[in-house]
């Protein structure tokens, strides 16, 4: 492709389709995943069942369904999926985020859909090769590559690992640890059953056996970084486990070898455990703790993304005072186009383009097609008002300078700060 370097018009419509032109043909970098390498076979999901019974869209199947929750969980997988498309597909207009995302991930397939096409959809599903649906899924995506979420203390996913599996280099590591910082009491069980010296209240040699597990776990994967998801509640520092984890372990392994620590922060878990994974649910963080975190440890990198609306213009401040505090996303419950569109334009306000515009937080394969899609689109709408503003002032403008701003939001920023 010829990139111009000479300045653009400041027609708002031209701009308007050079924008998007660039926005939706530049490789990105789904920089945080829970999708797995075809090496790790049924872990990896895919399919219009997969994207049926995903939790977004059974939590909003209940509010309309009279089916117990029991008797739904009964049921075998296609089952769900025929009553999730019942509900939400046939029996109203599947207009939410979650539907709409289904129908984009289909139409981006060459699908065609309507109320009663779940049949010919299923079959077309059935006909298709694993490695190269993987493939078409990446190419319609324009994903360079994407992280996937793992944790050694998900037995099925160890047993893999355990096999040293032939790896496709489009899926990078992310290491996952939520049991070392918030269920010690499990995790260090496991760890003791694995043959690190460790015990209950974290002493004796406790500390450097973790420290050899992060160790062994980073020679074993190679992650991108290390990650927990963390409540609402998370105080930072605290007389409590978690903190004496961060402090003695994590921070100090962090800053040795140079792994950005991602603190994803404000899910509430199960709060309505009826709903199994669909019965999470959100609240307002109190931010003290990551300031206090980044303040501290300023030879730390620190990856953050928030789940509730609320906390996102003070994530943003805290980003503008510390420059090892890298800001990434839509996670969760805000992604969704109107939340894309008022984060990023906050973003692009207060930290020009120093983060990272979007990640996918996806589960499903197929999903990536929907959230890329949709996130590209508001994408490209915020930054042409931007550009258009700045063309204003007479400052100028070309298709190389937006080139390389939307590079860098779409992966190459995440990639600099981490390296």
């Amino acid at each position: 492709m010829i990139i111009s370097n000479q300045p653009l018009s400041t027609s708002r419509g031209k701009l308007y389709d050079q924008v998007h032109r660039i926005v939706q043909s530049t490789p990105a970098l789904d920089m945080h995943t829970h999708l797995y390498d075809p090496a790790f076979g049924d872990l990896l999901l895919s399919g219009i069942d997969e994207q049926l019974v995903y939790h977004y869209l059974v939590a909003e199947t209940f509010r309309s369904s009279t089916m117990g929750y029991e008797d739904f969980w009964k049921l075998p997988r296609a089952q769900q999926a025929d009553h999730v498309w019942s509900t939400l597909f046939q029996e109203r207009s599947p207009i939410s985020e979650a539907c709409r995302g289904v129908l984009t991930s289909l139409h981006l397939l060459g699908l065609e859909t309507g109320p009663k096409s779940l049949p010919s959809i299923r079959q077309w599903f059935k006909e298709q090769d694993r490695e190269s649906f993987v493939s078409r899924c990446l190419e319609i995506a324009n994903l360079r590559g994407v992280c996937m979420t793992n944790s050694p203390f998900d037995p099925e996913e160890k047993a893999v690992w355990d096999q040293s599996p032939s790896r496709d280099s489009r899926f990078q590591t992310g290491l996952r640890l939520d049991p070392l910082l918030l269920d010690w009491p499990v995790a260090g069980k496991t760890l003791a059953d694995w043959g690190y010296e460790v015990s209950e209240d974290m002493g004796g040699t406790s500390v450097v056996s973790v420290t050899r597990f992060l160790e062994d776990w980073r020679d074993r994967i190679h992650p991108l970084y290390l990650m927990v998801s963390l409540p609402p509640d998370f105080t930072y520092p605290a007389d409590d486990h978690t903190t004496r984890m961060l402090q003695q372990v994590i921070l100090p392994f962090c800053r040795a070898s140079g792994l950005p620590l991602a603190l994803m922060i404000g899910v509430r878990r199960s709060v309505n455990p009826f709903l199994q994974l669909a019965g999470d649910g959100v609240g307002r963080a109190d931010l003290s703790a990551l300031q206090c975190l980044c303040a501290e440890n300023q030879d730390v990198k620190f990856l953050s993304t928030l789940l509730s609306r609320e906390n996102q213009h003070e994530l943003c401040v805290l980003g503008r005072k510390f420059r090892n505090l890298h800001i990434f996303g839509c996670w969760w419950f805000t992604n969704v186009p109107s939340m894309i569109q008022e984060m990023t334009r906050m973003r692009l306000e207060l930290l020009g383009t120093s983060f990272t515009a979007q990640h996918s937080d996806a589960r499903v394969l197929d999903q990536v097609l929907y959230k890329w899609d949709h996130s590209r689109r508001v994408i490209a709408d915020v930054l042409t008002d931007k550009y258009f503003d700045m063309q204003q002032t007479g400052w100028p403008l070309s298709e190389e300078i937006i080139r390389a701003d939307v590079t860098h939001l779409l992966g190459a920023g995440f990639e600099g700060f981490c390296s």
